[in-house]
């Protein structure tokens, strides 16, 4: 097969100029493809698979794909060979686990077509030469800024590479940051995907500014929105609660990086991780502090995004929670709470946000309710969002456009599905009126309004008010209880805090008065509890109920018998028709297509719509679109819009500087394969013979893996040091390096669970019986720590023991585990690249693995090797059964054949598996519930 499969006169989908261009390079060679977002690269991608789908005879791979793009790829190739009527055309076929036996893999492979094929699959396929690389025409990469250097579509190119020097290889990416971070990442990235030319492709390239700036530009107009004066006094405060966040952290942590530390990279989605990422290897050794400020960052960005997108009931039920959640229990100290909750301008965030909804004190020892006055602001994108729809009626009515290929179908896109439903109730409610009993009221009643809808919520929040003061007060009651009982232990046990009260306690009567006497601030400084404020609002507002006429107002406008559905069932008219959609990245594509609207409101700006309507408007003479653009003014949502404009810029000016000075490694070829012979001489096995030799083998080490462990990377490193990764199902053992050495290999954190459920015993006991030197690998990750103690929390019971007692409570298993079996090895490795390296040495002067033995070492008698292959999940359930061990699942499985089987089986068919007691156990315990009914 051909390295570009063979030209063929193919009907495209590609009317821009920059699109065409790019088709042409894909098909003259291969390269890394950076296009900016929004630019249609789902588009392309389906159009150079229909290429060498509609050729035939082409067995083409695509790596990295989710789910959600299968679906686009599969139907977009469905409609291609549709429209070019190609009889060779076979479309895309996905290939995973939930569907695909071995067999039929095989099968389809042979027969050749587009498959896109989940990693942990195609690399195994590829290992054990059920797909033999030299047949495959080509690999067509997704998200190639997610590969790195141990991840498994990296491991699946370098097997590639190695086998097939002529087939062609594609990878794709509209994520340009990555690609500028850290020390030479392009080149590091191209080492990664074994290619040696890129092509970058940002909005502002000559071609693309061109294509889309021509005479078909769509229609735009801009809105900016001014906020409130509540909701700009309640974004100030929460900026100053993240930058004062910040600062905490940056004077707690002077020894890392922290240039990007600061609030204007703080509105960027991935500013969080980024600092957990640069903390995640000194964790264990951050304070108390830290930890939670890098917690309070995020929940503090959160309610950043929540003041623009929720309604203010909305959004004070959601500080309500945020406050419930940092409360400390009773009688704790400062030290126990959020740092931002005793700054001010976290008081000016709770106090102002209930203000939007309702006003009124208290007054008296009553508690007067007559005092409460509601507010119920509405959010000023509502009213502006109700005059551009009225705009649009009347821009139909009085000025009729010209026919023409769009519908009038009105399309709003906003953030998520939250956003949208509170549209949809919006726009439903902007024109109801409970009550109208004047003349005055006939008048206004075309005035759009959220009223009705948001006294309804301010009634829901009301009633879960009342419920969340109940639980609150359970709880506090409980915990009081709890906290009442440890102190009298305490006084008990110490002799010497007798007759003296607390320091905590007197630090509250210090404060002066009750803490439900309505103040804002508890006596040590931080916002109130939120055990005591709901119980406070519920009894100021508990007579606020709704009137017979909004509860009938509301059944009607929500309850629709469907009586005569049969009447009136047909498919929607385009003409007359508003769509509320969630931004949902290169599946808008579809929606545009789809709907082919002639308006368009972006309710919340987005990057990456802005350019699909831009390319949607230039690839169709005949849809005239017209793009309302609204957005807060002086908003976080405007700065977060430029930021990302601005980083995707800078992202792109550093690639071009960086292609144009990047060097080509000259020790690979064309394809960025090794020189041959560099990898003969990395194949030198240092075996000591008895004249103390080195052999030059021509065999290379090799190494039997078990198919679990392709979930992490260390098979990839293995065969990045030459060595022969033979993919079994294992039954002792993950790792087997000689006749005579087995490794069983855990993360820590499946070391604790494997403790808990007693499964490294069953597996070190098994490992003993039939190798003479059993090894436990206990590996760390890569970029944390190499110590035990962030993981000492994970073991054990926290209720009654120290992180310190758990700690080594881990350890002394690990030593009753060496003294329980003498001969098992413990390997301590602090990343993949270590275990790597150990395994190297110790495979020296050992002799290699036997696959076929590794594989029936610990199978009983009569079984086969094939009898192996079962699924992982259903001997997980069989485990916790009564009655089965690891002793006696193997038969159990091997002998019934499945769990049902094992579920209707009678305790006659059972005792020959697993013998008489257990399996009357067996029997019971699937049985139970029958005999006691």
């Amino acid at each position: 097969m051909s390295a570009n499969g063979d030209q063929q006169p193919v009907k495209l989908s590609l009317p821009l100029k920059y699109q065409q261009e790019l088709f042409q390079e894909l098909r003259e060679k291969d390269e890394l493809v950076v296009i900016a977002r929004g630019l249609g690269l789902l588009r392309l991608v389906t159009n150079l698979l229909h290429s060498y789908d509609a050729a035939g005879n082409n067995l083409i791979l695509v790596v990295g794909a989710d789910d959600r793009e299968n679906g686009w790829l599969g139907e977009a190739l469905a409609e291609h060979a549709a429209i070019s009527m190609a009889p060779k055309a076979r479309g895309l076929s996905v290939v995973n686990t939930d569907v695909m036996s071995v067999g039929t893999r095989e099968k389809m492979y042979a027969q050749g077509g587009i498959f896109s094929i989940t990693s942990r699959i195609l690399v195994v396929d590829l290992l054990t030469s059920l797909l033999n690389p030299e047949t495959i025409t080509g690999l067509v990469v997704l998200h190639a800024d997610r590969i790195v250097a141990t991840s498994l579509e990296a491991f699946i190119l370098r097997i590639y590479r190695q086998r097939n020097k002529v087939g062609f290889l594609k990878a794709f990416s509209d994520n340009p940051e990555p690609f500028a971070t850290g020390f030479a990442p392009l080149s590091t990235m191209m080492r990664n995907l074994f290619l040696r030319n890129v092509s970058l492709w940002p909005r502002f390239q000559v071609v693309v500014a061109q294509a889309l700036e021509g005479k078909k530009k769509a229609e735009v107009i801009e809105l900016e929105v001014p906020m409130s004066d509540s909701m700009r006094d309640i974004q100030n405060a929460i900026m100053e609660c993240v930058e004062v966040s910040i600062g905490e952290l940056k004077k707690s942590n002077t020894g890392l990086e922290m240039e990007d530390w600061n609030v204007d990279s703080a509105l960027h989605k991935q500013f969080d991780m980024v600092i957990r990422r640069q903390l995640d290897p000194v964790w264990h050794r951050v304070s108390w502090k830290t930890k939670q400020i890098v917690n309070d960052l995020t929940v503090l960005r959160g309610m950043l995004h929540t003041l623009l997108t929720y309604d203010a009931v909305s959004f004070n039920r959601h500080l309500d929670t945020i406050l419930a959640a940092h409360s400390p229990p009773p009688g704790s100290t400062r030290q126990n709470q959020s740092p931002w909750l005793f700054l001010d301008a976290a008081h000016t965030i709770f106090d102002t946000a209930k203000r939007r909804v309702y006003t009124g004190k208290a007054q008296g020892d009553n508690q007067d309710v007559e005092s409460l006055r509601p507010v119920l602001e509405e959010q000023p994108k509502w009213a502006v969002l109700a005059e551009v729809l009225d705009e649009i009626d009347r821009d139909l009515y009085f000025n009729p456009i010209v026919r023409d290929d769009s519908n009038g179908t009105i399309l709003i896109m906003c953030t998520d599905t939250a956003q949208c439903r509170q549209l949809r109730e919006y726009l439903q409610n902007m024109h109801v009126r409970p009550e109208q009993s004047t003349a005055e009221d006939e008048e206004v009643d075309d005035e759009p309004s959220a009223a009705f809808m948001m006294k309804r919520k301010l009634i829901n929040y009301l009633k879960w008010k009342k419920e969340f003061a109940k639980i609150s007060a359970a709880l506090f009651a409980e915990n009081q209880k709890e906290l009442n009982g440890t102190s009298t232990t305490k006084s008990t046990a110490n002799n010497s805090f007798r007759g003296k009260a607390p320091a905590n306690k007197r630090r509250r009567v210090r404060g002066g008065g009750n803490t439900g006497s309505g103040s804002s601030r508890a006596a040590n400084g931080s916002i109130l509890a939120s055990e005591d404020k709901p119980l406070e609002v519920a009894t100021l507002i508990s007579e606020i109920q709704p009137t017979g006429a909004e509860t009938a107002q509301k059944e009607d406008i929500v309850a629709d018998p469907l009586d005569d559905m049969e009447d009136y069932y047909q498919l929607y008219d385009m003409q007359d028709l508003v769509v509320i959609h969630a931004y949902d990245g290169d599946m808008d594509e579809h929606v545009l297509e789809e709907v082919k609207p002639r308006y368009i409101i972006m309710y919340e700006p987005d990057t990456s719509f802005v350019r699909r309507v831009e390319v949607y408007r230039s690839s169709h003479n005949d849809r005239n679109v017209r793009v309302y653009f609204l957005y807060y003014g002086g908003s976080v949502e405007e700065q977060r819009y430029l930021s990302s404009v601005r980083r995707e810029k800078d992202a792109f000016t550093k690639l071009i500087k960086e292609k144009s000075s990047m060097s080509v490694v000259m020790t690979l070829d064309a394809h960025g394969i090794e020189d041959p012979q560099e990898a003969f001489l990395r194949t030198i096995n240092t075996r000591i013979a008895g004249g103390g030799r080195l052999a030059a083998t021509a065999q290379p080490p090799r190494v039997v893996v078990d198919v679990r462990e392709f979930r992490s990377s260390l098979p990839s490193l293995l065969h990045g040091r030459s060595m022969v990764i033979v993919p079994c199902m294992l039954t002792v053992g993950d790792y087997i390096l000689s006749p005579s050495i087995c490794v069983e290999r855990k993360s820590i954190k499946d070391l604790i669970s494997s403790f808990k459920d007693g499964r490294l015993y069953n597996q070190a006991e098994t490992m003993q019986l039939h190798y003479k030197s059993p090894m436990l690998l206990i590996e760390f990750d890569q970029n944390k720590s190499f110590t035990l103690e962030p993981f000492a929390d994970l073991s054990g019971s926290l209720s009654s023991m120290s992180a310190s007692n758990a700690s080594s409570d881990l350890q002394s298993k690990l030593v009753l585990l060496t003294l329980a079996f003498p001969r098992l090895k413990i390997i301590w490795s602090s990343s993949p690249y270590q275990t790597a390296e150990i395994f190297e040495s110790l495979k020296t002067q050992q002799p290699e693995p036997d696959p076929i033995a590794a594989v029936k070492i610990g199978l009983e008698g009569g079984q086969r090797a094939e009898d192996q292959s079962f699924n992982r999940e259903p001997q997980d359930m069989l485990r916790i059964v009564p009655g089965v061990t690891g002793k006696n699942i193997k038969n159990l499985i091997v002998e019934i054949g499945s769990l049902k089987e094992v579920a209707n089986a009678t305790v006659e068919e059972l005792e020959p598996a697993v013998g008489k007691e257990a399996g009357r156990q067996i029997h019971r315990f699937f049985n139970k519930s029958v005999l006691d009914g």
